[in-house]
């Protein structure tokens, strides 16, 4: 796994090596910048913006936006063995200023912590397997952490999130094989 574009590219992450955690493959990331910097739908910019890389594993969307020169990233992962790889990604892009992990459960963290600023890109890439994504957004979308610019991307399994339709305003969905990117405004 390595980083596409920006002042990293080329530069190789760190990532577990066990079945818990599901990198992102390359060209869905190459696929999801190309939308985040193109698209017209929203009005993102990567550059100075503030991060928010929810289920972070080894962090590769994370460390992507930081090579893109993004202002800050949180990273929110629990799983000890991500996080060994995670901080080890920090250390080797030497981004320390420009990171926080958050290693506990997403929910508490969006309701107990203070963020510096508030987010503009939000990304989750939960385990197939979740089923409180919705849950998830909704405690995102009470706890007012992102910005008025904002957008939301979730990495879900294909057609399994079906009920994201009803409750939210996707902007835009792209699938790539088994894996769906839904983008969402909360506001």
């Amino acid at each position: 796994m390595r980083i596409i574009s920006g002042n990293f590219k080329n530069k190789k992450l760190f990532f577990p090596k066990n079945l818990k955690t599901r990198p992102l493959k390359d060209s869905v990331r190459e696929n999801l910048f190309n939308i985040l910097e193109h698209s017209s739908d929203f009005e993102i910019k990567i550059k100075n913006s503030h991060v928010m890389d929810l289920y972070a594993g080894a962090g590769s969307f994370g460390f992507e936006c930081l090579s893109r020169e993004a202002s800050q990233v949180y990273f929110v992962e629990k799983d000890p063995d991500a996080l060994i790889n995670l901080k080890k990604n920090i250390e080797n892009f030497k981004v320390q200023r420009q990171t926080v992990i958050f290693a506990e459960d997403i929910s508490k963290v969006i309701v107990s912590s203070n963020f510096d600023k508030k987010v503009n890109i939000a990304f989750m890439d939960p385990p197939y397997s979740n089923k409180k994504n919705d849950e998830i957004i909704e405690i995102i979308r009470k706890q007012n952490v992102l910005s008025e610019k904002h957008i939301l991307i979730l990495h879900v399994e294909k057609n399994k999130n079906i009920n994201l339709y009803n409750k939210f305003n996707i902007v835009d969905n792209r699938s790539y094989g088994r894996s769906e990117l839904l983008f969402i405004r909360l506001f």
